[in-house]
């Protein structure tokens, strides 16, 4: 769960949020991707980006109003 204050959305946070989700999905499936990224010849760290915006909608948020 990510908690967060409804009055901080700026992007800062917006960018530690992401951050945050490109380290769970390098530490969770980064060996997969770097195998597919050498076998398709694709950027591995575009591919960490894009798994990590995909990752934060698997995230359960808390707004504190």
């Amino acid at each position: 769960m990510i908690y967060l204050n409804f009055s901080d959305l700026n992007g800062e946070a917006q960018e530690r949020l992401l951050e945050s989700s490109k380290k769970d999905v390098e530490q969770k499936f980064g060996d997969d991707i770097r195998k597919y990224s050498k076998k398709h010849c694709t950027n591995f760290d575009v591919m960490i980006e894009e798994e990590a915006l995909r990752n934060l909608y698997s995230y359960t948020y808390v707004f504190n109003i």
